[in-house]
């Protein structure tokens, strides 16, 4: 027979109860917008290293280009090129395909030169996702690619979007923090958060750098 609850304990019971139901939970009745000098930074994330197989992963450079890879207008983006370069020049060497695109008003020719396609390398255009009416899905799947590494600007527009593009249609999704800019350094964190632990990429995205980036035996 279970021995009944002292009269202090019941007390004490009644006013925990009591303090339960007259404390919301904490900003419960504040938007985002009236919290938002209380937000505080999630941990910074790790970097992980990545094995890449060159027949089964393809490098998107995406809009590398004169519109948006200028001083003036996105200084970041500019710093990006000579590891993006160093990057393409490894994946040629090692035979990984590699798709560029551009935003819709560009040219192919408007990519810049320490990037610029070559001419059986094929460049898509279309809007944040360049999956978004272009052919992009059926050149990766033609290729037999499981996994993609995504590099360009902007973070938020491109590399957001297309990524998350990828991840919903099964592809693996690697992205170099090197290799990614914005015109605002919050957008870049954002999206480094985002991509690992949003719904439509967290099982699928991996953070990385361009240097911790291996391709074959021998790289």
């Amino acid at each position: 027979m279970k021995r009944p609850l002292s009269a202090g304990t019941v007390f004490v019971l009644a006013v925990l109860i009591c303090a339960m139901w007259q404390i919301p939970a904490y900003g419960a009745e504040k938007t985002v917008i009236e919290l938002w000098s209380e937000v505080k930074a999630p941990p910074v994330p790790e970097l992980k290293g990545f094995k890449a197989d060159p027949k089964t992963t393809a490098l998107l450079i995406l809009d590398i280009e004169e519109r948006t890879t200028t001083m003036t207008r996105r200084p970041r983006a500019v710093a990006t090129v000579p590891a993006i370069a160093k990057l393409l020049a490894r994946a040629r060497e090692k035979g990984m395909p590699v798709v560029f695109s551009t935003t819709p008003k560009a040219r192919p020719e408007e990519i810049l030169d320490q990037v610029a396609p070559l001419r059986d390398e094929p460049v898509v255009s279309s809007s944040v996702d360049k999956f978004f009416m272009t052919d992009l899905e059926e050149i990766l799947k033609a290729k037999k690619i499981e996994s993609v590494i995504i590099v360009g600007t902007a973070a938020e527009g491109a590399v957001l979007h297309t990524a998350t593009a990828a991840a919903m249609r099964g592809f693996s999704v690697i992205v170099p923090v090197d290799g990614i800019s914005s015109s605002d350094l919050y957008a870049e964190q954002y999206v480094c958060w985002h991509l690992l632990n949003a719904p439509g990429s967290r099982n699928r995205a991996l953070l990385t750098s361009t240097g911790m980036i291996t391709m074959g035996i021998a790289d």
